[in-house]
C-alpha cells in the first residue's frame, strides 16, 4: 500500500520545519526538527482524514511524487 508524501522545509520565517502532505490539501505541521514536524504532520494526517471521512468528504488517493521520483 502507497502512502501519503511528507515534503519538510526550514522556514526561516517560522525559525523550524514545515511538513506537509501535497495529496491533502491543507495538511501540515510545524516541528523545531525535520523529525518533529514530520511525527507532527502525521498526527495532522490522521485527524485530517477523520474528518473528511466523518464529514462525508472524498479522501484523494496518494498520488503526488516529486520530479526526482517520476522516472523510478
Amino acid at each position: 500500500m502507497r502512502d501519503y508524501h511528507i515534503n519538510v522545509f526550514y522556514s526561516e520565517a517560522d525559525e523550524g520545519y514545515i511538513a506537509d502532505i501535497p495529496d491533502l490539501k491543507f495538511c501540515s505541521a510545524f516541528g523545531e526538527t525535520p523529525e518533529e514536524a514530520v511525527r507532527e504532520v502525521i498526527i495532522a494526517k490522521q485527524a485530517w482524514l477523520e474528518v473528511a471521512q466523518a464529514t462525508g468528504k472524498p479522501i484523494p488517493e496518494p498520488k503526488y511524487r516529486p520530479a526526482i521520483y517520476q522516472a523510478l
